[in-house]
């Protein structure tokens, strides 16, 4: 028998309001617990590697990667180098004779574009990104990356995997699969390739690797439907539609239960229902006919040049705003078509092409993120396989136009949540031809990116044949230096 104290306490109404609010909690807990939201200082679970809330308080809750095929010249961009116009027509000095990946080496070439110091904080930025000029002051520029190749596809899955060989997870796979979606509607891994065609190395690029398959990056497009035969080939009522996904989910759920855990079967069952959702979200995330004119303006939406980049990065900060955690961004198209950023017959021709089409976009998409408050929780990401060397690339060794690989040193940059804006890190030599100070190579890079999205690059880990697999393998440093 109850107390008459306890009697008082817990009568019917207590009862049934406590019991409400209990559920509401647990709910809440759920939600939070799906979202990795709880807060920070979670340990790994056993093997898997997936994470139970952040390592450390994030900086950026997304990211948006743009990744340039082919080799982006730091010497045209971002890196200023005045020797270059001292010595222009001079053979490289010092005793070092350098061999180049295609093993035409010219003599020293000053920039083919006008650098100039930008914005109150003085950054160079050459008249290549007149655009990303003008916000400057949003950049944090790494001027001594380094690769350790000069080959384009193992830098180029070195530079999006952290190795150079195939059958490992991309770092957009590696988000997803720490930090789980904030949408259930939509993947939590999107890619954007160029409208020109895939990259070299296509799916691979964004592979899940030995990561459960759906971490995959999903494709889609930026001209015509986002995601083609999406929608039903006849106009279904509701009711209908929904009694076949669940008489698909039952046969699939029999035809799993026979054969036991299978990660392909599984992920894939995951995708049709995933597909089932976005039927009504992936048109609604990605209809551009939803901003306005002006916004649309503003990226260049309505020009001929960019227009494609332009409706790409306008409908990422869309999908980041539904709750797509990684979206990724291609400019360049693969080897063999002539269209991406390898410019071994002239720097100003190639690189002008290219230009034109990111510039007014990318920095629109800046302003915007900036003007609309998201940026102080958004990673943005510039990075490229490779740079260009300091000579040009002449068969017969005088003055050409082009510029061969330089893996010795490059330059990128971060923009957004957490970072130190307007700075430059590292420095290349005298003339641009390896790193000068403070070398950072793709582990350091990709340390940093998940540190500020709360992942310690050390404890986000898969067990894969025997080893405990990590983005940065077993290097990386984090870049405390460029953060706020």
């Amino acid at each position: 028998m109850l107390s008459p104290q306890i009697s008082r306490i817990a009568n019917r109404r207590l009862f049934l309001t406590e019991a409400g609010q209990g559920f509401g909690a647990l709910a809440l807990s759920a939600m939070l617990h799906r979202d990795n939201a709880l807060c920070a200082n979670a340990a790994n679970i056993g093997q898997s590697g997936s994470l139970d809330g952040f390592h450390h308080l994030p900086k950026a809750k997304r990211a948006i990667q743009i990744f340039l095929q082919g080799g982006l010249s730091q010497l045209e961009s971002f890196d200023y180098k005045p020797n270059l116009e001292k010595l222009h027509g001079k053979s490289v000095p010092g005793d070092e004779k350098p061999q180049g990946f295609m093993g035409k080496v010219g003599l020293l070439h000053r920039p083919h574009f006008k650098f100039r110091q930008r914005g109150e904080s003085g950054l160079w930025v050459s008249d290549l990104f007149p655009h990303l000029a003008e916000v400057a002051d949003e950049l944090t520029v790494i001027k001594s990356m380094w690769s350790g190749t000069g080959n384009h596809t193992p830098a180029t899955y070195e530079a999006n995997s952290g190795f150079r060989t195939l059958g490992f997870p991309a770092a957009g796979a590696w988000v997803s699969y720490g930090l789980g979606g904030e949408s259930d509607n939509l993947p939590t891994f999107v890619v954007l390739p160029d409208v020109r065609s895939w990259p070299t190395g296509r799916a691979n690029n964004w592979s899940s690797g030995f990561l459960p398959a759906r971490h995959q990056g999903v494709v889609l497009n930026t001209s015509g439907p986002a995601v083609r035969n999406l929608q039903p080939a006849t106009k279904l009522d509701d009711a209908t539609q929904a009694a076949r996904f669940a008489a698909v989910a039952e046969l699939n759920r029999r035809h799993l239960d026979e054969r036991g855990h299978d990660d392909a079967l599984e992920s894939r069952m995951r995708s049709y229902e995933l597909a089932a959702r976005m039927q009504m979200t992936i048109p609604r995330a990605t209809d551009l006919n939803q901003e306005t004119a002006a916004t649309q303006a503003m990226y260049g939406v309505d020009q001929k040049e960019c227009a494609d980049f332009a409706r790409a990065c306008l409908m990422s900060r869309r999908l980041l705003e539904h709750g797509v955690r990684f979206v990724q961004l291609w400019s360049g198209a693969a080897f063999g078509t002539e269209v991406h950023w390898d410019a071994h017959g002239s720097i100003p021709n190639n690189h002008r092409r290219e230009s034109g089409k990111i510039d007014q976009p990318v920095a629109a998409l800046l302003r915007d993120l900036r003007q609309r408050g998201m940026l102080d929780d958004t990673l943005v990401i510039f990075n490229t396989e490779f740079g260009r060397t300091p000579y040009s690339e002449s068969s017969d060794g005088k003055v050409g136009a082009g510029r061969d690989h330089n893996p010795d040193v490059f330059s990128v940059w971060l923009a957004g949540a957490g970072l130190k804006h307007g700075v430059a890190y590292g420095e290349s030599d005298d003339i641009g031809w390896k790193v000068g100070e403070k070398k950072v190579e793709v582990h350091d890079f990709h340390a940093t990116i998940l540190h500020l999205l709360g992942i310690d690059h050390t404890r986000l880990t898969f067990y894969h044949n025997g080893i405990q697999r990590r983005l940065t393998n077993v290097h990386g440093e984090v870049l405390h230096e460029v953060l706020a």
